[in-house]
């Protein structure tokens, strides 16, 4: 029976992790397709700003009032209807009030744009509490959560890259609308698998909560610590340049000449897989101020890569800044969240996760999606009606970026926790 839960709690992760790969690599190029590049920036910022908002959802309502399972069907299937629509969006044409548009332009988004980035922000809104609830329904069900939860964890990522696989090795459907709607149809039947999920009743029933204990700022009393301020700091900083990966890394790749690009991008997710298998290794002997650091010297290569593979299309350079996703995601997130783990009591650590999360994947996503989309427009230039972008200063600014926060992190943080070797930490994980 518990091989059995555990095997449908792998799957409920895979098709987790299956709708979000199969549209958020893909879109960039699709925008590009027609003819609505200006807004990729928002399509990317949409995420973060729906993950701002999601913990008071769950909080507020989902982890007091209703079994998990039932809110993770209603979730999906209502998210999984919106990114299905959302090619249709982009025919709707917005009129309202002068005051709305001129907010739109005010945002740097076009009327035009408008609609399918809010079907794709609605659909996040639904999805994006689905990440914690997925995490609370397997942490409920599993008898040895240490050992059992990494192996369901990996089969997100194994369903990122199988809906990678699909709709860009198998279908070349990059530049198409076919990944939104199979996003859309995987969402649905996973709404529908959850209802035949284990019983899962809300885990905050009957308890008060408020919005301080949401947004973690109980944590915030760790701020006073001069090295978790540069943790926070950093982290946040970081996520800057991590979100223009995010963001055009696809677009890049397509022009650069590589075939299925989010195939290519996929590649990322299998040394993440590898990385995370071996970083109780590299943790034992590295420590938490070198992990980190490693992680945050992986982003400078990476863009370094990027940028001199970009203009002579220098495939391996390209291919090996991809592949550089496994250390810079486990090497510093996963690292972060064990940081976190020890420096945080028993009371606040739950909040303290919260806090980095909120940090990180909201803010510093957020941010760095807009960021990243202002960049683009100064480096494009048109050449014969076409748009030429300057990927080499586009990556070189980045690199700079990160190696800045690189530098004053290594000056700043103290490395203050016991070198022991961790349990493998994979329930604050957001992104993949």
């Amino acid at each position: 029976m518990h091989r059995l839960v555990g095997t449908r709690l792998s799957v409920m992760m895979f098709l987790q992790f299956f709708v979000w790969g199969a549209w958020y690599v893909t879109v960039g190029n699709y925008m590009k397709t027609i003819q609505m590049s200006e807004a990729i920036d928002w399509a990317y910022t949409v995420g973060p700003l729906a993950a701002i908002l999601s913990p008071f959802f769950l909080g507020m309502v989902a982890d007091r009032f209703f079994a998990t399972e039932r809110v993770l069907a209603v979730m999906h299937i209502l998210g999984g209807v919106a990114i299905f629509l959302a090619p249709e969006a982009t025919q709707w044409r917005l009129s309202g009030p002068s005051v709305l548009l001129g907010a739109l332009n005010l945002l740097g988004l076009r009327p035009e744009h408008a609609p399918f980035i809010g079907v794709l922000f609605l659909h996040m809104l639904f999805y994006m509490p689905t990440l914690g609830l997925t995490n609370t329904l397997a942490f409920h069900n599993l008898v040895d959560r240490e050992r059992q939860f990494p192996i369901v964890r990996v089969f997100g990522t194994l369903g990122w890259i199988a809906a990678n696989i699909v709709v860009s090795r198998i279908l070349h459907a990059d530049e198409t609308a076919l990944p939104l709607q199979i996003a859309g149809g995987a969402a649905v039947l996973l709404g529908l698998y959850s209802l035949t999920l284990p019983h899962t009743p809300p885990p905050a029933a009957g308890k008060e909560v408020s919005v301080r204990e949401i947004l973690g700022l109980d944590s915030l009393a760790l701020m006073k610590e001069p090295s978790f301020a540069v943790f926070i700091t950093s982290s946040l900083l970081i996520c800057i340049p991590l979100a223009a990966y995010y963001a055009y890394a696809p677009v890049f790749v397509r022009e650069a000449g590589l075939k299925d690009p989010a195939f290519k991008m996929s590649f990322g997710q299998m040394s993440e897989v590898f990385f995370m298998v071996a970083m109780p290794l590299f943790f034992a002997r590295l420590g938490v101020k070198k992990m980190l650091l490693v992680g945050m010297l992986a982003w400078v290569l990476r863009y370094i890569l990027f940028g001199f593979g970009a203009g002579n299309h220098v495939f391996w350079m390209i291919t090996g800044g991809i592949v550089l996703h496994g250390i810079c995601y486990d090497f510093f997130f996963v690292t972060g969240f064990i940081y976190v783990d020890r420096k945080a009591s028993a009371e606040i650590r739950g909040q303290a996760q919260g806090f980095l999360v909120l940090v990180t994947q909201g803010i510093g996503l957020a941010l760095g999606a807009q960021f990243a989309g202002g960049l683009i427009a100064e480096l494009t230039t048109q050449k014969a009606e076409v748009s030429v972008v300057d990927w080499y200063n586009f990556w070189m600014v980045c690199a700079f970026g990160a190696a800045l926060v690189a530098a004053a992190f290594a000056l700043l943080f103290e490395d203050d926790v016991p070198k022991e070797e961790p349990a493998p930490v994979g329930e604050a994980e957001v992104a993949v």
